[in-house]
């Protein structure tokens, strides 16, 4: 195992637990900032993955200074903690309408822009608005191929953007493209698709001008497709995952240049034969997604996962390997964001390999406004 991930005294860790290096982390900000050839101005990270004020503060410093988020929650977090340029990439339905006008009335110094995708969103969010005397920036949310959210190109969108445009407290601001669909493990291949996705958003940007229609933002894609965007003028990029990373992402996209940055500390706590160990590392503590191999084991060589339960995960292991009752297993999990989300908090390691400290995981749920 890599000796930057160990942990000089983590018997003062119960497992399991989430830890999280900070060299690493700080490590990836850096990078990212690289790849964006020092201009923050195109960089908009998504909160979703470390859902943490602290980490915010260090990308502050850094002088990332606008974000992206899902929730509600993560919106106030990043308020909370002096971030005023805030893209809420996820639709307000319901009483969310609400909550979100709530929100920027707590919050008037926060820019905050919401998206949308259907003329539904689009009155509801008119009504709440104009009721409560505020001036919305509403994002069209274009979809490029994945078919999860957003309209595609066509008249449709043109119709929508209008809208937005025309009713009472709210003001179009761009489009908002996710293209999780892409991934892409060769370069050149994955340049290739995010040209398709470009090429709908210059069409839409044509259209909209042809109506006299501004689109003063563009914001586009995640980790995988960042470097690429990152060089695309006029686009704002928003990776994610890349502050913790993962094994997911590390085995598929090594260009990307990130390093894990947490990890899953377990305990073996049964030995029921001499080649398996059972865990405590279930998946109430690593996320359950996506299917098949969760998450590798770091210091036990040709490990292989086998059956997961809630709180039991077994593994297989070489008949030769030394095991014992308690010993340490470092996991990195093959997809880190959902396991954040499980964990309140987590244990933060320094420079030296020494947990001294703890953060909360501030937006973990979802109430807020």
């Amino acid at each position: 195992m890599d000796k930057k991930y160990r942990i000089q005294n983590i018997e003062t860790i119960p497992s399991p637990s989430l830890v999280v290096y900070l060299a690493q982390v700080q490590q990836n900000i850096e990078r990212a900032i690289a790849v964006v050839d020092g201009d923050v101005s195109k960089l908009r990270p998504h909160a979703k993955t470390h859902k943490t004020a602290e980490i915010i503060a260090m990308e502050r410093e850094a002088g990332i200074l606008k974000h992206k988020c899902a929730t509600l929650r993560e919106a106030e977090m990043l308020a909370q903690n002096g971030i005023a340029d805030i893209v809420i990439a996820y639709q307000m339905v319901g009483p969310n309408i609400n909550r979100f006008v709530s929100l920027q009335l707590t919050y008037p110094d926060a820019d905050f822009k919401v998206i949308v995708d259907h003329s539904a969103a689009v009155t509801g969010l008119s009504a709440a608005a104009a009721s409560a005397g505020l001036n919305v920036k509403v994002m069209l949310d274009l979809d490029v191929g994945m078919n999860r959210t957003g309209i595609p190109v066509g008249d449709d969108a043109v119709n929508l953007y209008a809208q937005i445009a025309a009713a009472d407290g709210l003001q179009p601001w761009g489009l908002h493209v996710y293209d999780g669909h892409i991934h892409d493990e060769d370069v050149v291949e994955r340049q290739a698709s995010c040209n398709k996705s470009l090429a709908q958003v210059e069409e839409m940007q044509e259209r909209f001008s042809a109506k006299g229609l501004e689109v003063p933002l563009i914001v586009m894609g995640g980790t995988p497709t960042f470097p690429i965007y990152a060089k695309t003028p006029g686009v704002e990029a928003s990776p994610g995952t890349f502050i913790f990373h993962d094994y997911g992402y590390t085995t598929l996209f090594p260009d990307l240049g990130f390093t894990p940055a947490a990890l899953l500390l377990s305990r073996i706590i049964s030995v029921p034969t001499s080649n398996r160990i059972t865990l405590d590392l279930g998946h109430k503590a690593i996320a359950a997604d996506p299917d098949g191999v969760r998450g590798v084991i770091l210091n036990i060589d040709n490990a292989e996962v086998d059956k997961q339960h809630e709180e039991h995960w077994a593994i297989n292991v070489p008949d030769s390997t030394p095991l014992s009752i308690g010993q340490e297993i470092y996991v990195c999990p093959t997809h880190i964001c959902p396991c954040v989300a499980l964990h309140p908090f987590y244990y933060v390691i320094d420079a030296d390999g020494y947990c001294r400290d703890t953060w909360e995981v501030t937006a973990r749920n979802r109430s807020a406004a």
